[in-house]
């Protein structure tokens, strides 16, 4: 790949310029993952009409509680894995305003009772006790979901289909039972193919190459050698996750295991039009004033962030600036004929703990 006139797919085009992918993982503070047989097509919750009550459930939910974050994920069915006439149900859910790794909850339902117990996590809690008995005793198994949803982008199924299949063969194997790999759907950052995102933690990564699976699945290493490759923690929004990234090297491996929190204090807001702009949609508790508020703060060229951190015996925060270092010209999708478009890049200019 020696220019990107060759490229065809839009990691290449990203890898080839130098894009990070740091700040780009999916923020939420709960995860629905269902089993979903494939093939898939890109809008995988209509295609299948036993799936499409799933989508008036997420938008009572959303009626009920605008300000919630939720994200709905596919994995495939596995020979390995799953069990025949059953769906097997992820729910992940943040414990608290600082944490370190999501809660999990495991079910394998009937095809006939999903829906029911979708409506049970999301709306009706009270009647979770009638699955009691299909939840499973899984807390301690990882899941891997590695993006290989190739009607979404040709990357993820070019360059997330080895790498599924090198950590199901060389990992998920030799881990006793404790960790599983899985086909999952389109999460975003298709240009940073191969991605997968790592449960319970919740952190997101990128690019990835062979070599560094090592240090990846088994969590020690030398840490630096992962800094290209990691998109963030989806606890936090982008910009904390820059600056979390940056800590994590500071402190090392044990930076992982410590709860955590982040927030933006402040940010180049722009001209007092986007300013005034900006208080408006943050009062509006609707849906598109929130995607709105999002679009508009997207961007700065500069941000005030503060981790809050706490482990048994120590607590601190920290406080790091992050401020844009310039552009990069990336592709949005893959193709014959990418169009490239300018994306912005940032680096810590200070950072103190406290």
């Amino acid at each position: 790949m020696k220019d990107i006139s060759t490229c065809r797919y839009c990691s290449e085009v990203s890898q080839l310029q130098g894009e990070d992918p740091i700040g780009t993982a999916g923020t939420a503070a709960e995860w629905l993952i269902i089993e979903v047989p494939r093939p898939w097509k890109k809008d995988i919750w209509q295609e299948k009409a036993e799936y499409k009550p799933i989508i008036g459930i997420l938008m009572e939910l959303e009626r009920r509680n605008p300000n919630l974050s939720l994200r709905l994920m596919a994995i495939a069915t596995d020979k390995e894995y799953s069990q025949p006439g059953k769906i097997r149900v992820f729910y992940y859910s943040r414990p608290g305003n600082m944490f370190a790794n999501y809660e999990k909850q495991e079910y394998i339902v009937a095809n006939s009772q999903l829906i029911a117990l979708v409506k049970a996590l999301l709306l009706e809690p009270e009647k979770l006790e009638e699955f009691a008995g299909i939840c499973q005793n899984t807390v301690d198994i990882r899941e891997i979901l590695v993006c290989t949803h190739t009607q979404w982008d040709t990357a993820c199924g070019r360059y997330g289909t080895p790498l599924y299949e090198k950590l199901r063969k060389n990992y998920a194997p030799k881990s006793q039972g404790k960790l599983r790999i899985w086909h999952t759907s389109h999460f975003g950052g298709h240009k940073f193919a191969p991605t997968l995102i790592d449960f319970p933690s919740g952190r997101f990564w990128g690019h990835l190459k062979p070599e560094v699976l090592d240090m990846l699945v088994h969590q020690q290493g030398d840490l630096t050698q992962l800094r290209p490759y990691y998109r963030g923690w989806s606890g936090m929004e982008q910009f904390a996750q820059i600056a979390e990234r940056e800590i994590w090297l500071k402190e090392g491996w044990e930076w992982a295991n410590y709860l955590k929190s982040g927030r933006i204090v402040t940010c180049d807001r722009g001209n007092l039009f986007k300013i005034l702009l900006g208080l408006i949609l943050k009062i509006l508790p609707i849906k598109k004033a929130k995607l709105l508020l999002q679009k508009l703060n997207r961007n700065p060229n500069w941000a005030e962030v503060e981790i809050s951190y706490s482990t048994n015996d120590i607590q601190g925060i920290y406080k790091i600036r992050i401020e844009a270092k310039g552009n990069v010209m990336t592709a949005g999708k893959s193709g014959k004929q990418m169009q490239l478009k300018p994306v912005k890049q940032y680096a810590t200019s200070r950072i103190t703990k406290l």
